[in-house]
Order: C-alpha cells, then sequence, then structure tokens
C-alpha cells in the first residue's frame, strides 16, 4: 500500500503541497510580469492584480477547504484518544477546533476580497486568520504533549513547539511593523521611510505562513493511523 493511502494521512500531505504551491505559484507568476519586488513582497501583494489574484484566490480557497478537512479530522481523532484515556480536557480539543476554523474563514476571507480591492476587509481576512492560526498551532502543541506519547512522540511534540513558538513570535513584528507602513503600491524601494518596516513586517508575515506549512507537516504520519467513517441511519 502507498503511504499516502495509510488512513488520512492524504488530507496534510495535500495541505502541506497545496499551500506551499499557492504561496510560490502566485509569487513567480507576479514576479515574472513585474507586478511585485523580488525582495519578500507581502504574500498578499503577490495575488493582487490579475491574472495571479484569480490563481491565488482559487488556490487559497481550496487550501481553506483542505485545512477545515484536515483540522476536522485532528479534533475527531483528539476525541477518540481523550475517551480512551482522558489525558486531553475536551474544551481545550474543541477550542483548538474553533481557532481551527477561524483560521480556515480568515483564509477565505483573503481569498475573495483582494488587497488593492478592498483593504480592510482583506486586511481583516488576513488578521483573523494569523491570530486563528497561532492560537490552533499554540493549542494543538500543548495537546500533543499532553497525549503524548499516545498522539505523537516527544521529539515530534517539542517540534510542534518550536514551531508554534516561532510563529507566535514572527506574528508580533508581522502586525507591528505593518501599522507603520504606509505605502500602499506594490512596488518599494529601499529609499522610502517605511521601508525597513516593510521588510520586517513581509519577512516576518513568510515566517508565520510557512510555520503553519511545516506544522501540518507533522499530522502526516499520525493520520495514518486512524480512519472516519460516515454512518448513515434510516428513520420511518
Amino acid at each position: 500500500m502507498f503511504w499516502f493511502r495509510q488512513g488520512l494521512c492524504f488530507l496534510p500531505a495535500f495541505l502541506v503541497v497545496w499551500s506551499s504551491c499557492t504561496f510560490i505559484v502566485s509569487y513567480i507568476i507576479a514576479l515574472f510580469r513585474g507586478d511585485v519586488d523580488i525582495i519578500f513582497p507581502y504574500i498578499s501583494d503577490t495575488g493582487a492584480n490579475p491574472p495571479e489574484s484569480c490563481i491565488f484566490g482559487l488556490m487559497t480557497f481550496i487550501s481553506s477547504c483542505a485545512g477545515t478537512a484536515t483540522i476536522y479530522a485532528r479534533y475527531k481523532y483528539v476525541e477518540r484518544l481523550t475517551e480512551q484515556n482522558s489525558l486531553v480536557k475536551p474544551c481545550l480539543n474543541k477550542a483548538g477546533l474553533v481557532f481551527g476554523l477561524a483560521a480556515c474563514f480568515g483564509m477565505c476571507i483573503v481569498a475573495t476580497f483582494q488587497e488593492t480591492a478592498v483593504t480592510p476587509v482583506h486586511d481583516f481576512g488576513a488578521l483573523v486568520f494569523f491570530v486563528s492560526g497561532v492560537l490552533y498551532i499554540i493549542l494543538q502543541s500543548v495537546i500533543s504533549l499532553q497525549a503524548s506519547p499516545y498522539d505523537s512522540s516527544i521529539c515530534v511534540c517539542r517540534f510542534r513547539l518550536f514551531i508554534a513558538i516561532v510563529a507566535g513570535v514572527a506574528f508580533f513584528p508581522t502586525v507591528i511593523c505593518a501599522y507603520f507602513v504606509k505605502q500602499t503600491t506594490l512596488h518599494r524601494h529601499t529609499s522610502d521611510k517605511d521601508y525597513p518596516f516593510h521588510i520586517a513586517s513581509a519577512v516576518c508575515e513568510w515566517i508565520v505562513a510557512f510555520s503553519f506549512v511545516c506544522f501540518f507537516l507533522t499530522y502526516i504520519d499520525d493520520f495514518k493511523t486512524f480512519k472516519l467513517q460516515v454512518r448513515t441511519e434510516y428513520e420511518d
């Protein structure tokens, strides 16, 4: 049996590959079209103009759907572990589900409302995505540590915690420095007064985004061990 056919590991595997392609493909297209600078544009900048905006929106929406499925599967998996050993509080698992779904909803907003078209709504969606996403991986790191070794090995748990710390630390410069960025054009110059703030914010944004990718990468091995079944009951 191929590894991706074991359990539900195809869910996080697809999410990791597709999300990475979403960031990279739109960046390459925008770069070759001359729509963005080569040095660390914001992720949303790479999907601001057509045709890359169409590709970015579609791929981001698919990523949010894959993320929703993965997060729900993880929730049911932890719920099952909780029934067996009671190591994880159910409220903690439910909180992780809520933050995870909120992050996916924020991705849908980002995909639907382009940065240059409806900036306030786009920024709100991005904020929801990053805040909820960081809180989700922090909660899941705590859950993994509490459920170890039933959930994952201690090495994997510590790696998840490390990723969560990196994402949490990088999140604050992303938001704080973005507040001081006043220029709204996609092309920026080193002579701009807010250029250092833009670089710091954009670099940290990419770090947070790929921290999410790395975090879901650690799910692949766990998802090999279980499947979800849907039971249909007919009532007269």
